[in-house]
């Protein structure tokens, strides 16, 4: 567990732009060691993969629950959430979904951070055995402990923990599912996206900055020196001994010949340009692009040369894949976790299907799904008035019932038009009311 959690600790360090890169103390002077650089990658890397992971909609083969789905989807205000389920499982390689009740017996899906949750994971049917949430306040300390048959309620003192409620729910299973990002058959646990390969680079990119930092200083004041200088060059009228800075900004103008009539010498030493630090900074984000299948132009490596948007395309190609991997890998937990729920709001007979709908991971703003949606309307592929089209053009649920109200008016207004010029040559047809049509 300690282990695990300065595991999970280190993660959220480099998530959040707070590690401290070890450094060589080579070209560093320590004075100089104090000095904080970020490249931001990690969270780059995160960021760029969960801003395409967005459930757009919950599906159901039954009409009445896909509605109830809808409804505790609303309630416990999952569109925001699930981002944070997202997020977590992607930095820390899994987060958590628990299900039960809220004080007025409605069902409640929460988020769960792996730093408060651990579970008892059996790999061979891929369940969860037993879960226990813990969390500490100061002196306080709660726990919920998730079984298959009940959920236990403990509180923590001194000399123990106690039992403060017991919730019975009949469910057979623990209700607390698992999303697990980027499994393998040895771990199951799951692998953050901030990789090792992710964090020794980022390091590395650090360091190089910090080299920069202090390659500036000298490129902006450079060294100089001075030779058959007497001690009193260096000194005020009043005999006392000048600052470095004070020297320095002297500019060694005010000279004096020395016992034997010689002029000092002064000279310069060259200066290490900060430029080259900046070319091995691109050459690590080259290195992080290739091993997170992530765009270069998104790490801040640029060219001379801008790529065009065909380039741009072929470049996320791998971090589209990427994400609809992601989403089929998120889509059974989250499917399980909304059919726990409906069983808790006392529904009976079997218990239906329920699909996860993703956005489309290659379009993930509503401007490009909408725009590659009028493309295949245009085309032919979808009919223009298809409920279909709507959801692909990225507009919620209760918007296409007001469009489909709007749409039944209009027909209807239509209707009634169309009759009345029908009846028009008939001088005894009685008016028509449009208000009817609405």
């Amino acid at each position: 567990m300690a282990e695990d959690a300065w595991r999970l600790h280190t993660l959220d360090t480099y998530f959040t732009g707070l590690s401290r890169m070890a450094n060589l103390g080579i070209a560093v002077p320590p004075a100089l060691q104090s000095i904080r650089t970020v490249t931001g990658w990690p969270r780059i890397i995160v960021d760029a993969l969960d801003e395409r992971l967005d459930i757009d909609a919950i599906r159901s083969d039954d009409p009445g629950a896909e509605e109830a789905l809808g409804a505790i989807w609303a309630a416990n205000d999952l569109a925001d959430e699930s981002q944070l389920a997202h997020l977590d499982a992607l930095v820390y390689g899994r987060s958590f979904l628990a299900v039960g009740v809220d004080d007025y017996g409605d069902p409640l899906v929460s988020v769960e951070s792996p730093q408060h949750m651990s579970v008892d994971y059996d790999a061979r049917t891929r369940r969860i055995r037993a879960a226990l949430r813990l969390v500490s306040a100061g002196a306080q300390r709660s726990a919920t402990l998730y079984l298959p048959d009940q959920t236990v309620y403990l509180e923590g003192s001194g000399t123990g923990w106690t039992v403060a409620d017991r919730q019975p729910h009949g469910l057979g299973v623990v209700p607390v599912v698992r999303l697990a990002n980027r499994q393998r058959i040895a771990d199951r646990r799951g692998s953050s996206e901030i990789t090792e390969e992710v964090r020794a680079l980022t390091d590395a990119a650090c360091r190089t900055l910090l080299g920069q930092e202090v390659a500036r200083e000298f490129f902006a004041a450079p060294q100089r020196y001075v030779l058959g200088a007497s001690e009193g060059s260096f000194q005020g009228p009043d005999g006392t001994q000048r600052s470095a800075w004070e020297t320095y900004i002297g500019r060694y103008l005010a000279l004096e010949r020395d016992e034997d009539g010689a002029v000092p010498e002064v000279g310069q030493f060259p200066a290490y340009d900060p430029a080259v630090y900046g070319r091995i900074v691109d050459t690590y984000a080259r290195l992080v692009a290739g091993v997170t299948a992530l765009p270069a132009h998104m790490l801040g490596y640029t060219t001379d040369n801008p790529a065009s948007a065909e380039a741009i395309r072929s470049s996320e190609a791998r971090l589209i894949k990427k994400a609809e991997r992601r989403q089929r890998t998120f889509s059974g937990p989250w499917s399980r976790a909304m059919r726990l729920a409906l069983q808790l709001t006392g529904a009976t007979g079997p218990v239906p299907t329920v699909e996860i709908q993703w956005r489309d991971a290659a379009t993930p703003t509503v401007a490009a799904q909408a725009d590659a949606t009028t493309k295949l309307v245009a085309a032919g592929v979808l009919p223009a008035d298809s409920e279909v089209t709507l959801e692909r053009a990225g507009i919620d649920r209760a918007q296409r019932q007001r469009i489909a109200v709007e749409r039944r008016r209009s027909a209807g207004r239509a209707a009634l038009d169309d009759l009345a010029a029908t009846l028009g040559t008939d001088s005894t047809a009685p008016a028509v009311d449009h208000r009817a049509a609405a």
